[in-house]
């Protein structure tokens, strides 16, 4: 065999290699971006199974607290529409992807948020629902579930971070790109939660 042609199969191999490895990391590449993009998905419905579990507790207490506090017809109405809202949305993985979607979703829990936050409010003014064993079973496990849903997003939002952080950053952006990866939104504090209540006796 000739001295040219050794090289030249030497250069073939060469760049065989360099392909074959090129592939082999976008491969690697591509699985880590499906991998975050379950996290993703895995948090998101993590969220919802809170938010779930908050919605159903509504109606108990609801009902609990309206036995005793009649004339409260306002703070039911609002907690009522706001739970409403909440179950008209079509929520499914797909929302990740549609910031309008996402913010609606966000926006009508944190309205349902507040509408129990002045339900519970309301419930200051009778003390004998706060002497209600119900009602404090249903307190309890309202705060419970609060406390869930801000660790559940906590958690959605590392996982957001981890897979906004991986496409965006070089070179497997161009992976991302190629692959169709798109960032993830954020939650977001509800407008007016960077302001102290105030409280007024």
């Amino acid at each position: 065999m000739k001295k040219g042609a050794m090289i030249g199969c030497g250069i073939g191999g060469v760049l065989i290699l360099i392909v074959i490895g090129l592939i082999m990391w976008g491969v690697g590449v591509y699985n880590q971006l499906v991998t975050l993009d379950e996290q993703v998905t895995e948090s998101w419905s993590q969220v919802e199974n809170q938010y779930q579990r908050r919605a159903d507790l509504i109606p108990n207490l609801v009902n609990t607290v309206k036995g005793v506090a009649e004339f409260e017809r306002e703070t039911f109405t609002a907690v009522t529409e706001a739970r409403a809202r909440v179950n008209q949305l079509n929520v499914s993985p797909e929302i990740l992807n549609n910031p309008q979607a996402f913010q609606q979703f966000q926006t009508a829990q944190d309205n349902l948020g507040s509408a129990l936050s002045r339900l519970l409010v309301t419930v200051e003014n009778y003390p004998q629902l706060k002497a209600n064993e119900n009602f404090l079973q249903l307190q309890s496990q309202l705060e419970g579930t609060e406390n869930r849903i801000s660790v559940e997003r906590r958690r959605f939002n590392q996982s957001v971070q981890s897979f906004n952080t991986k496409i965006r950053t070089f070179p497997a952006n161009f992976i991302a790109n190629m692959m169709g990866f798109a960032q993830k939104l954020y939650f977001e504090a509800a407008p007016g939660s960077d302001q102290a209540p105030r409280v007024e006796f």
